[in-house]
């Protein structure tokens, strides 16, 4: 394979099958600007190449990404570096965008965890294949930002208020959960994922969805959680605000609101409201529009309080005790 990034990027064309590998496993596969660029080059590389398919996966059994090294966009504004941080959003916005427009199947294997850049790395291309392992979430609202990678583009698009519910509340899906929201497309076992790309290679002529599911295992779907609670979170996070959402799951009165309430409780108000602005509004724009906006509220959100003391508290004193700013609900007024 060829080494790129120092290796943090593993990426060559084995039997007309595409292969970038993640390979920074101590840091979860966190996103840097270099990355980016690496995964970047190399899918610009091979658009005119004749692939079977593309395969994303990582090397790490722990993780596929863990999302983008945010700890570093806290040191560039506290350093006043706006520049840096410009280029790693700008930049990641940019693949996300290349994923979903790929001329070939881009087909993402998800082991381990999956949050916030790891989602945009996978969710926007064609196929995403999870394990028994598979950790996904966008946990943005606890850390003072927003879910962005085009969530505000594929959250709105799944089925009923689920999106909303997972934008606000980080939740995590476990394989069931991401098969029944369609986040995860393959029910693949972690000891059969290394077979995926010989099986591709085997069979250029078959369509990746066939190829897929002769290696997959009897699906966990049934099993979901969420599909158990599923038209308590419609009726609560499809309220029209973030307090007529909050008084609905008081009404409600069940663990699941409880544990929901819980999440809205210890995440950043200001980060809530901006994530409701921006989910409820995202259905109507195409993903290159959802990218667009969030790239600009990046420029903002990243220099306020409660991103700064949002990602200390849970990156860099890992005390877990933020101390947000407590604006109200429905304080801010955003435009988009």
């Amino acid at each position: 394979m060829t080494d790129t990034a120092d290796a943090e990027i593993l990426a060559d064309v084995h039997r007309g099958v595409g292969r970038v590998l993640l390979n920074r496993p101590k840091a979860l596969n966190a996103l840097t600007t270099d990355m980016v660029a690496a995964i970047d080059r190399a899918l610009a590389g091979w658009e005119h190449t004749p692939l079977s398919a593309v395969v994303l996966a990582s090397t790490s059994t722990k993780a596929f990404c863990a999302g983008g090294d945010i700890r570093t966009i806290r040191e560039h504004s506290l350093a006043g570096d706006a520049e840096a941080s410009e280029r790693f959003f700008a930049s990641e916005y940019r693949l996300n965008a290349r994923i979903a427009e790929y001329p070939g199947p881009v087909v993402s294997l998800i082991d381990g965890v999956c949050m916030g850049g790891g989602l945009g790395l996978s969710v926007h291309g064609t196929f995403r294949v999870v394990t028994e392992r598979a950790v996904l979430a966008m946990p943005e609202t606890g850390i003072g930002f927003f879910p962005d990678i085009g969530a505000s583009y594929f959250l709105p698009r799944l089925p009923g208020a689920i999106g909303m519910y997972l934008g606000l509340t980080g939740h995590r899906l476990d394989a069931a959960d991401a098969l029944y929201t369609g986040l995860a497309t393959h029910f693949v076992p972690a000891d059969g994922l290394e077979a995926v790309g010989d099986a591709l290679a085997d069979s250029p002529g078959d369509p990746v969805d066939v190829v897929l599911n002769r290696l997959a295992g009897r699906s966990p779907v049934a099993g979901s959680r969420l599909a158990e609670v599923r038209g308590d979170v419609d009726w609560a996070f499809g309220a029209p605000t973030l307090g007529e959402i909050e008084k609905r799951l008081h009404h409600l009165d069940t663990p699941w609101a409880a544990a929901a309430l819980a999440a809205l409780e210890t995440a950043s108000p200001q980060s809530l409201e901006i994530t409701h602005a921006l989910l409820a509004r995202g259905r109507q724009y195409t993903l290159r529009e959802c990218l667009a906006i969030e790239l600009a509220l990046t420029r903002t959100t990243i220099l306020t309080p409660d991103f700064l003391e949002g990602v200390r508290a849970a990156l860099v004193d890992k005390d877990r005790t933020p101390n947000w700013q407590r604006a109200s609900h429905g304080g801010r007024t955003l435009s988009f």
